[in-house]
This record gives C-alpha cells, structure tokens and sequence, in this order.
C-alpha cells in the first residue's frame, strides 16, 4: 500500500476527546481535522466499534481517518460503551443501547463547531453492521453509509448460525469478545479511576456465548439489529463491499435486490478486510473509492460514482486449492441491476456419482449417505480472517466421506455468477440431521478447489423460526443455497456437488449419526451462469492501494500463525488446531507493549457424537512502566445428546498478582441443533 504523506489539507489530531451520553456515560473518541474545519466547518465521517481505538486499532484508524481528514473530513472513531477508554458497560452486540448512543453521537457531532453537520457512517463488521442498523432509525444528519463485510439478517448470515446450523464461529467469536471485555482503560487517559473501572468490567463480563446458545432459532432476539426485518426503514444511501473469502457476501445480493435507495455493491477476492488491505488480493484503491462516495453525498459534488453500476465483483479464474493465496487471478465483472437481466440457469440432474443434464430422464437409484465426523476439517474456517491460513483446503480430503456428483469435463469455459441451488428428495432416519453441500471446481489432475458451499439444519426445511423435527425414512423436498460466487470453470475441468451429513467443526453436528437417502431422480442442482458480456472490458479500473502514515511500532515477538490437523490413530482422535498469536509490539508514540493471542481446538473421537470438544484460550497484556495487566480467558464447549454445555473461566492479573478469577458452568437445552 502506498503511504500518503502530502493531503489537499493539514490534519490536526486530537487524540482524547470525551463523548457525553443522556445518562452521564462519557465515550472516548479520537478526531482527525482538517485544519481549518473550525473556520470553514466540513462533513464529518464517523466509525463505532469496540476494539479499543488508543491501541489494537491504532495503526489502522490512523490509515484512514487521517486519509480522510486530510480530504477535508472531520473523521471521527468512538469506542463502544464500555469498551477501550469508554465509560459504562458492555453486555452484548448491537443492544438497543448501543444504537442509542450512536445517536447521541450524531447529535454531538452536529452541534461541534468543526461540523457541518452531514455526517456518514463508515465500518468493518461490527461498524458495518451498526452503520446499517443506525441508518435504519433515520437520524437527520447521517446522509450516507459505507458498510463493510456486514449483514442484513443477524440469524442467518453472522458468526452464529448458517441454515438453522450451530457454527464453529460461534465459539471463536465468543471468546474474542470474552477477551476483550476483560481488558482495562489506559490510566494514561482515565488516571487514577482506571482499576475500579476495570474491575467493573470484570465483575460483569460474561461469555455471551450463553446468550447466543439460548436462541438457537431465528426468534426477536435476531431479528433486533436485522434490518431485513425492514428495508424501507433505511433511507440514506448504501454503499456494500465485501469479499468472497468473507463469511458476509450474501447479504449483499441480498440488499442490493431489497433495498430501495441508491445502492452501489464491491465484491472481490478478499477476507475480512477492507478492500485496500484486501488478502487474498488484488487489493485495491478502496479509500480513493470511499472519497468518491462522501463527496457526492456529503459534498455535492460530481464524482461520477452514481454511473458506476450497481454491482462490481471478482470474477475468479481457476486455481489449485490451497488454505492462503497471496492473490486470486480473475478480472473484474459489472451488472447494472441485482437480480442480474444477465444470469441464466442451467439444471443438473443426479445420477449416482454424476451430473447428468435434466433431460437425460430414466430412473437412477436412490443413493444414501453418513459421514464420519472427521468430514470438515479441511473446510477452513466460516469466515477467513486471512490469519492463521483458513481457506479450504484440497477437497479430496473430505469428499471420501460424502456423496459426490461429478459433471462430464467442460468442452468450454463456464463463468457462474450468483448462487448455486441444490434441490433434493431426501430422507433421514433420524429426527435432527445436517445437510452440508459443496462446489468444487476439479482440474484434470483430480485436485478440487472448493467454490462455495451451504448448509441446512433439516429441521430448518421451512424456515429459521419454526423448526419441526424430521420424521425417520419419510420423504421431503428440501432447498439447500449455496454461497454466493463468481467463478469461471476453464474447458477440461468438472463440476462436482458433494454432500454430507457433517462438517465439523465448521458446524457442530446433530445429536447422533445420521443416514441420508437421496432420491436422484426427483433431485437436481442448479447454476447461475453468466455468458461474458463486452461491456466488463469497458470497466473503469480501480487505483493502487494508498493511506496515510500508520503510528511508529516495533516489534518485540514475531506472530505465530498455525492451522494444525492431527489424527490420533491410536485413540481415534481428530482434531484442529488453530493458532493466532499477534506477537508482541510496542506503541511508541504512547511507550505501551501490547500482546494478543488465541489458540483454538477443536476435536472428536471415533464416531462418538458426545466426544466433540471445542475449547479456546485468549491472552491479552497492558505494559507501560510499572503498570502491567494481562488476562486470560478460557471457553470450552461440549455436548451430550439432549444439552450443550459450556464452561469458562476468567482470570486478570496486575503485575504477578491475580485480581481476579470466575467460572462459569451451564447446560443449555438443544433446539433441534
């Protein structure tokens, strides 16, 4: 990425300013000026999230608020209630609270004399996804938002659930934020209060986990903060961008089709990052971008970025499967509208072991399936932070232990765009049962990169809010959506639909094993291709990567990233390893070293259900001087056939002492999962 170090307007930094809430909480936030705003006053362009803005999100904040400060924004990044430096307490996500002080905010920032009061709203994840629920209670001066890998419905496209389907991300992300709300404020800017505020949040910090456990279906606690629930509600401009190694991408298809002001979409190859940063890359120009769109919408001006077309994403070409990718090969695509005029569906039918076209008629046999647990653990992780390597790996690993269709070798290229269907007949000799389904792309050799893939909890069939149990060796129609994708199957290669009855640890599977009959001749699977169009070469290309100086830091210790598969075959024990250690750092500009690591396992044994184990262990530590803080958090999740059961523990020291220490025990009741 390119460092900017010359703006159209000098930046002013200041670095603490306090945030005054209706009930006497003060929120911390940092401000980027330009730096005459208090003369010539200028929009302002607002990121909220809880991830501690005075240190683990430094560098990154500084990259682009200055960025945009120094194009004349007053850029402006709040911590969350009760996180970083902030005041007050943090009891879950997106809580009613949470949206109340962003208005509060808003107000504040109206009223500053740097302000001319049009504001946008701009975030990664957690700020993408308040940006879009804040936009949806329709505060005046908020005029355009900018929300990144994020979604419109919290049940059905987050870290929680996919398809009625417990997710693995569900526990890792858990215990991210059970880490986090243990961590202190910087006595540096709360002085001497900093320990009672910490040992507040001590005293209160749970592992939401437990919260998330006890809605396994889609009920109100998910649809609070889901703005499907109502899109007209939202009445400012939206600009999407998201990433296919993401676990958010669908919901922009989603909100493109539903929402009804102006919109604009950016998919490309990238994980959980912003675009500029983007891995696997081509990263791109994404502030140079985001410009553009504050200042048609907060400037008036004339950018050109409301011709652009509605949606733009990475066409992937082809490659070998591998769990990291420095880049994806491809080229950029564009459709004016979503649902695209310009997508047509081909149908597959089923024969045992292949596609067959759906005009071949005749009567192939049912064909049945139960997978053994160990099928998943080359799938990578739901969502790809690009850190340890996450992405699927081969998937001949997994496809011995599935049932796999395989298409003739393609005499022409194919380019697929949108979401791929599987529909079946089916039936299961048990009550609860999952359904995973996967795309693969196999090259001549027999390697299989996979494309996409969904899952569906079966007793999710007709929907996410009413779940009814499968009646054993009955028949039923079922609907499986793949992931969104665009991808194009060069000539020589296959398609090949796999599909399972688990995929641990991506998704904790049912309570027993299950066999599933698939009745081929009434199933058939469906492809949205997308014939080249010559208006994609036409394509405006986008800028090299660029932002502003990020704050001086040294390294201290290396990070450690792992993603480690054991089988025990003398115990019959598989598990998985992952290991995210950050290292250790120095901030220089404020003299404080820093340290996070996690590291997750997550294991079974033989085919017994009740021996799945999910466990994580995340450290932090706080040193400047003779202040030195360090927590520990460990979650761990197993199961029995009728409860899942979850244990933590807590613990904080200062310096050599612990300060304190819970654990925490529950056994939560299974919801058809």
């Amino acid at each position: 990425m390119k460092t900017v170090r010359q703006f159209p307007h000098r930046v002013r930094v200041i670095d603490h300013v306090w945030i005054p809430m209706p009930d006497g909480v003060r929120l911390a936030a940092r401000v980027w000026l330009p730096d005459n705003a208090e003369r010539a006053p200028v929009p302002a362009i607002l990121e909220y999230i809880p991830y501690r803005l005075r240190d683990f999100t430094a560098a990154r904040d500084a990259v682009h608020h200055h960025y945009f400060a120094g194009h004349g924004y007053a850029a402006v990044r709040v911590d969350l209630r009760g996180s970083g430096n902030s005041e007050g307490l943090m009891h879950d996500e997106y809580l009613p609270l949470e949206q109340e002080d962003a208005l509060a905010i808003l107000d504040w920032l109206a009223d500053q004399p740097w302000c001319d009061g049009r504001i946008g709203m701009m975030g990664i994840s957690w700020g993408g996804f308040n940006a879009l629920q804040v936009a949806a209670r329709k505060p005046v001066q908020l005029k355009a938002i900018i929300s990144v890998c994020s979604t419109d419905d919290r049940y059905t496209d987050d870290v929680h659930y996919m398809g009625g389907c417990l997710l693995g991300d569900n526990l890792s992300w858990a215990s991210v934020m059970f880490s986090y709300n243990a961590s202190p404020p910087d006595p540096q800017i709360v002085g001497d209060t900093w320990r009672d505020m910490w040992q507040q949040r001590l005293e209160h910090n749970h592992p939401w986990l437990d919260t998330w456990l006890r809605h396994q279906r889609r009920d109100d606690y998910w649809r609070h903060g889901s703005i499907c629930e109502d899109y007209s509600a939202i009445n400012c401009p939206v600009m999407l961008v998201g990433g296919w190694a993401d676990g958010y991408s669908n919901a922009i298809f989603r909100m493109l089709e539903h929402l009804g002001v102006p919109r604009m979409g950016l998919i490309g190859p990238w994980s959980h990052k912003y675009p500029h940063q983007g891995v696997p890359g081509p990263a791109i120009g994404f502030l140079q971008e985001a410009l553009r769109w504050w200042d048609h919408w907060l400037k008036e001006r004339d950018t050109g970025i409301t011709a652009e077309p509605m949606l733009r994403m990475w066409l992937q070409d082809s490659v070998p499967p591998t769990t990291a990718y420095a880049e994806r090969p491809g080229r950029w695509i564009a459709e004016p509208a979503w649902p695209s005029p310009h997508i047509r569906h081909h149908t597959y039918g089923l024969a045992p072991g292949r596609l067959v076209a759906a005009s071949a008629g005749g009567q192939p046999p049912p064909v049945s399936i139960q997978s053994p647990l160990s099928v998943g653990l080359f799938a990578g992780k739901w969502c790809s932070y690009a850190a340890p390597p996450d992405l699927p790996h081969d998937q001949r690993e997994e496809d011995g232990g599935a049932l796999v269709f395989d298409s003739p070798p393609l005499t022409r290229a194919l380019d697929v765009g949108g979401a791929p269907t599987v529909e079946l007949e089916l039936e299961a000799n048990r009550r609860v049962a999952l359904l995973a389904a996967r795309l693969s792309d196999v090259a001549p050799d027999g390697r299989a990169t996979r494309i996409s893939y969904g899952l569906l909890n079966l007793t999710h069939r007709d929907g996410n809010a009413e779940p009814a149990p499968l009646m054993p060796n009955k028949r039923y129609r079922v609907r499986v959506q793949l992931n969104d994708m665009a991808q194009i199957f060069p000539a020589g290669h296959r398609l090949r639909l796999a599909l399972s009855t688990s995929y641990w640890p991506l998704a904790w599977p049912p309570p027993s094993a299950v066999r599933l009959t698939v009745h081929t001749a009434a199933s058939r699977f469906i492809i949205p291709v997308r014939p080249p169009r010559p208006e994609d070469h036409l394509l405006r290309p986008f800028g090299e990567p660029e932002g502003a100086p990020a704050p001086a830091r040294t390294r201290l210790h290396a990070p450690r990233l792992r993603w480690l598969v054991t089988r025990d075959l003398a115990r019959d024990r598989s598990t998985l390893k992952v290991v995210k250690d950050e290292g250790v750092w120095r901030l220089e500009a404020i003299d404080l070293t820093l340290a996070n690591a996690t590291t997750e396992w997550y294991s079974s044994q033989d085919q017994r259900y009740e021996s799945l184990v999910g466990r994580t262990v995340a450290r932090k530590l706080f040193r400047r001087g003779s202040w030195h803080v360090r927590t520990r958090t460990r979650t761990t999740l197993r199961c029995t056939a009728t409860h899942l059961l979850l244990s933590a523990d807590l613990d904080a020291y200062e310096g050599t002492e612990r300060v304190f220490a819970r654990s925490w025990d529950h056994a939560i009741r299974r919801d058809m999962v």
